[in-house]
């Protein structure tokens, strides 16, 4: 392999919901070997298992699949590989629906690879059994106060399972919950020949994928430099040009809008950033205190130095538990004294709900007011009391009924509470399920991992 081989990867998604416009414009205005989405957070897998507990064909991001539609002609007159962690609870249900679309397309030759192991829900009572604690990461606390209550439970998983899927020719990969820089380490091994002990190779894939992750959020999306940001409406996805020895560079198709200069990827590489000489993943252990930047033209910038070490012998395992109901209603107070009227507007509220026989905790509401600096509370100072401010008031609960009396009790505030209210448009609002988040490691040796991959 010649070491002057540069592979083009790009990231089209930074989260389930994101621009459809990402994708098509990396396919279309540039080169490109690979596109890469990243479709899944924590909430969201727990969303995707309900959505197939009511329909057995669902809990998959079924964006992507809709997204591919518009993408695979040009994918395959180009060479361009997808891999993408859009298979969320069900690669199964994704990959009959990615088939449908190629059928439909009238495409012929695209090989689709689909890897499961990542979903452990129904096999926690086994594995608690085999002495798998799952206590929770954040306070020690033991599972088995949620476990009936459980809803999801899904293994971080690494590149390795994806790479088998690219030597076996697939043209697109869905996961489930990988991590979200191994879906651009994956194709890196792969294209590359590196070896899963090459730490700081690995650990340079991992830096890539950290700054890839969230899409335009490296190329001048919510940077704080915004003014100095050109063309935002057509901002350009990040695109990667990387070499073998580890070292890549970030930059974006040319035409584009956005802006990608050391300052943007230095606050991309610090988003959701522990401790930056060990950043855990499943495919190694990063130190991003060894990262060199340097401008490398514009809008180039070059990254080199990454070094890793070995990864952890345990996956991170997220899970999600139902953990009761919530519910958030608004109303806009106008005039003088606004922020005095939208306080007692919410007392009010607490206190007629309490007639019903039921008070709600003060611990369990829930009361902000936009317009007072809610967002930079006791940070930035308020100078001016505001004329209008919007009160979101709400609570939650494991009784529902208690939420909806709630519920009622809001649009009277119009007529018999504090006069200058108005912003009820939208009407009662209705209780919604909460989502616990409950993190919590496994053994790798407890955990298996598989790939199909079919042409259609």
């Amino acid at each position: 392999m010649s070491q002057d081989k540069t592979v083009l990867i790009a990231n089209g998604q930074g989260f389930w919901g994101d621009s459809l416009l990402g994708p098509l414009r990396l396919v279309e205005e540039g080169p490109l070997d690979y596109l890469t989405l990243d479709y899944l957070a924590e909430v969201t897998m727990s969303i995707m298992q309900k959505q197939k507990l009511r329909n057995p064909n669902a809990g998959y991001a079924t964006d992507f699949v809709e997204m591919l539609r518009q993408i695979l002609p040009t994918c395959q007159k180009k060479g361009i590989k997808v891999i993408a962690n859009a298979g969320g609870v069900n690669p199964r249900g994704c990959l009959e629906a990615i088939q449908s679309v190629v059928k439909e397309l009238g495409m012929t030759g695209i090989k689709i690879g689909i890897v499961e192991g990542d979903d452990i829900l129904d096999q926690l009572p086994e594995l608690i059994a085999s002495g798998e604690k799952f206590k929770n990461l954040d306070n020690g606390e033991a599972v088995d106060s949620i476990l009936d209550r459980m809803s999801s439970a899904n293994v971080y998983i690494g590149a390795k399972p994806i790479v088998d899927a690219l030597a076996q020719g697939a043209d697109i990969v869905v996961t489930g919950r990988s991590t979200d820089p191994s879906l651009v380490v994956a194709p890196l091994i792969y294209e590359f020949g590196w070896s899963m002990d090459d730490f700081d190779k690995l650990a340079a894939g991992t830096v890539m994928g950290h700054i890839l992750e969230c899409g335009a959020q490296c190329t001048g999306g919510n940077y704080n430099d915004w003014r100095n940001v050109p063309d935002f409406a057509r901002i350009g996805y990040p695109v990667v040009e990387a070499k073998a020895d580890g070292t890549f560079v970030v930059t974006k198709h040319a035409g584009t809008g956005g802006l990608v200069n050391i300052d943007t990827i230095t606050s991309q590489l610090m988003y959701e950033l522990g401790d930056p000489v060990n950043y855990l993943g499943p495919d190694c252990t990063s130190d991003f205190t060894t990262i060199k930047l340097e401008q490398d033209g514009e809008n180039r910038v070059r990254v080199s130095g990454v070094k890793g070490s070995a990864p952890t012998p345990t996956y991170k395992v997220s899970m999600s538990y139902e953990d009761g109901y919530k519910i958030v209603g608004q109303l806009t107070y106008t005039g003088p004294d606004a922020i005095e009227k939208a306080n007692l507007g919410a007392a009010i509220l607490f206190e007629r709900v309490g007639m019903y026989g039921k008070p709600i905790p003060e611990a369990d509401r829930f009361v902000e007011l936009f317009g007072t600096n809610v967002c930079y509370k006791g940070i930035v100072k308020q100078e001016q009391e505001p004329s209008e401010v919007l009160l979101r008031v709400g609570a939650k609960s494991h009784d529902k009924n208690l939420l909806n009396t709630l519920a009622r009790e809001l649009a009277p505030l119009i007529t018999s509470g504090p006069v200058g209210v108005t912003g009820f448009a939208a009407g009662r609002p209705r209780p919604t399920e909460i989502v616990g988040y409950w993190p919590a490691l496994i053994d790798k040796t407890k955990v298996t991992t598989s790939v199909i991959v079919e042409e259609v």
